[in-house]
């Protein structure tokens, strides 16, 4: 099953795709009940990010050749922060680069969505807190989270989290992640080499502070993160689940 949101006649409404080119509207709750309405086609509409959540959790250093390529020593345990819900954009909308950072990077990722409440679960009960798998992209101002010495702002910015373009519900790991900048591809690696797996990640976190329906937890990034510059085309595909792409615009351009 494949759950998106997107906006037609000025409205914003969550649907199912049920093929490559047809949609159909959901009336109701899409993490309970819910049922089949109208049926348009794809290019009628404009896709929006598939959730909007009401957290966002991120894991860092969940590669072992990413914490290789940045210097750094595994974690013990899954090093987590956050992310402002406003920092969400969909499918083709743009990233801008603010202009008090001078180092933009993407960050590819596999996004979990979370469809059932979960506090202190344990691995092997993650599966039934998950609704499904998206596209995401981490983008991080990196001269900012190294001046800060924190990462709220470096992470932060309106613009900075990429998501979609749908909610894949099927668990299809391990999951090929690649980022292609501008027909280049930078990232290219499984969610196999996790240090720790989709169902420890959720564990974990659910232990620290409870998921809900709609919130999202970011896997973390693999090796081959980047610098963005206005004019940037980046997109992050996930096998299985299909891919997301963004321009970049300088502030002042979308100012």
């Amino acid at each position: 099953m494949r759950y998106l949101r997107y906006k037609k006649d000025g409205a914003a409404a969550y649907g199912l795709l049920t093929d490559e080119d047809t949609v159909w509207e959901i009336r109701g709750d899409i993490f309970a009940e819910h049922e089949p309405g109208r049926e348009f086609g794809l290019d009628e509409v404009t896709l929006l990010s598939p959730v909007q959540p009401g957290k966002v959790v991120c894991v860092g250093l969940n590669y072992r050749r990413h914490a290789v390529e940045i210097g750094l020593p595994l974690p013990p345990e899954p090093v987590i922060f956050l992310k402002p819900p406003s920092a969400v954009v969909g499918p083709g909308e743009p990233i801008v680069h603010p202009t008090v950072s001078r180092h933009l990077e993407y960050e590819g990722e596999l996004a979990v969505v979370i469809g059932r409440r979960a506090t202190g679960i344990p691995p092997e009960r993650a599966g039934e807190h998950i609704f499904g798998y998206t596209c995401a992209n981490d983008v991080t101002a990196r001269d900012l989270q190294h001046t800060d010495r924190q990462w709220d702002r470096a992470k932060g910015f309106d613009t900075f989290l990429p998501l979609g373009p749908w909610v894949v519900t099927q668990d299809l790991a391990p999951w090929r992640i690649r980022t292609i900048l501008n027909g280049a591809v930078r990232q290219d690696a499984s969610s196999a080499e996790m240090v720790f797996s989709v169902a420890q990640v959720v564990s974990f976190i659910s232990g620290v502070m409870t998921l809900y329906p709609g919130d999202v937890v970011l896997t973390g990034t693999p090796p081959g993160t980047g610098p963005l510059v206005d004019g940037d085309r980046l997109e992050v595909r996930i096998e299985g689940i299909g891919g997301l792409l963004n321009p970049v615009i300088s502030q002042e351009k979308r100012l």
